[in-house]
């Protein structure tokens, strides 16, 4: 089951990349800096992240930006997020807005801050998703860390029942920008030192340039997934989350990888 909550509005996207510059810089990786949080230990020494526990009837929030909206899908309601409900039988609620960054304001709506004070106080979600975002890639390091506490912070406030997951920034084109990598690295470290378990699609390799075209669409959709994208990443999210939590089938359903999209 998936309700929406998403504005309307028109975006611009940017023009596709190259395959064969795609394939040439299939050995740069920028991302691979920084070790994840195992539940079990820490190797930077932050105490370990509690397993989550993931009913099956779930009430799920999964908020992010132009993805998490559903773009470039045939229709938004196929986009990863909606796509999680169908997976798990979760009651999940997306809110998504094109453009939008915990700095930069959306096409379709203001930043994730101000936004999330938006969010229904009365709502008791067992299980929040922060998705993104690389539209902060270009807006600088200088002030991100505070917003992004600022935007949690109202997360926290609203919700504190609820378990926050960080799902980080997905490549959009290779080679990584480096302030999408910094953006990966700067979330994983403020997720962990709140505890919170932090998902990590660039160093997990979830999209690389030899799958990149399977996942994602570069002509109409403007660099964000495609059909078979959305789903990808929907059973990806669910795998992630599996890993985290106490039971191996959060969601009543175990997923393997052979659904991935074939290597181009």
């Amino acid at each position: 089951m998936t309700s929406e909550r998403r504005a309307r509005g028109w975006g611009l996207g940017v023009i596709a990349a190259g395959v064969a510059a795609i394939v040439a810089l299939a050995a740069w990786q920028p991302w691979r800096t920084a070790p994840t949080v195992d539940a079990a230990t820490s190797t930077s020494g932050i105490p370990a992240v509690e397993l989550l526990s993931i009913p099956a009837d779930a009430d799920v929030l999964v908020f992010g930006d132009s993805w998490t909206y559903g773009a470039a899908a045939t229709v938004p309601t196929d986009g990863y997020a909606y796509q999680l409900g169908r997976l798990t039988g979760w009651d999940v609620t997306v809110d998504g807005v094109r453009g939008s960054g915990y700095m930069k304001p959306g096409f379709d709506g203001p930043d994730f801050r101000t936004r999330a004070t938006w969010l229904d106080p009365a709502a008791d979600y067992d299980l929040i998703i922060i998705q993104g975002s690389i539209n902060d890639r270009l807006q600088g390091e200088r002030g991100y860390r505070e917003a992004v506490d600022a935007t949690w912070n109202v997360f926290a406030g609203l919700y504190p029942r609820a378990q926050i997951v960080i799902f980080g920034p997905t490549p959009h084109q290779f080679p990584i920008d480096e302030g999408t990598a910094r953006i990966d690295r700067d979330l994983q470290k403020a997720a962990a030192d709140r505890h919170w378990w932090y998902i990590s699609s660039l160093q997990e390799q979830w999209i690389t340039p030899a799958n990149y075209l399977d996942v994602i669409d570069v002509g109409a959709g403007k660099r964000h997934p495609s059909d078979e994208g959305h789903a990808y990443l929907a059973e990806k999210l669910l795998e992630a989350l599996q890993e985290r939590s106490a039971s191996t089938d959060a969601g009543g359903v175990p997923i393997e990888d052979e659904s991935a999209p074939a290597d181009r």
